[in-house]
């Protein structure tokens, strides 16, 4: 079964790259291990970042092979933070290939004001 967990504000600023997440009431633990995949508007598609790198769809799923390759997908999981301004379905797409290439992933949403239920992470350690 493939669980989506949205992450808390504490999440956003590791990719370095300036995006309005929609809002979640819930908050996840820390991963040890984590890659962030940005997604933004942009013209003609979505603008796209590997941690601070910006990457091209094809060059996303060539590095998501590589990581593969080095065994980075069973230690490590994907924080997939989209702009509210993208289309579901851009996202839906990269989240896909994400998955397709065997990584963990979790999306990634602002915490409304107020208490965020915490979901724990079972991953840790």
């Amino acid at each position: 079964m493939l669980l989506f967990f949205l992450l808390g504000p504490s999440m956003v600023m590791q990719s370095g790259v300036s995006v309005d997440l929609p809002p979640s009431r819930f908050q996840m633990d820390r991963y040890d291990q984590s890659l962030v995949v940005t997604l933004g508007p942009g013209d003609g598609g979505p603008r796209i970042h590997l941690g601070r790198d910006a990457v091209t769809r094809e060059e996303l799923a060539g590095r998501l092979d590589k990581l593969r390759e080095d065994g980075v997908q069973t230690k490590a999981i994907v924080l997939l933070q989209t702009d509210a301004g993208t289309p579901v379905g851009e996202e839906r797409e990269v989240a896909e290939m994400v998955v397709g290439k065997g990584f963990r992933m979790a999306l990634v949403g602002k915490t409304v004001s107020g208490k965020a239920d915490v979901v724990p992470n079972t991953q840790a350690k």
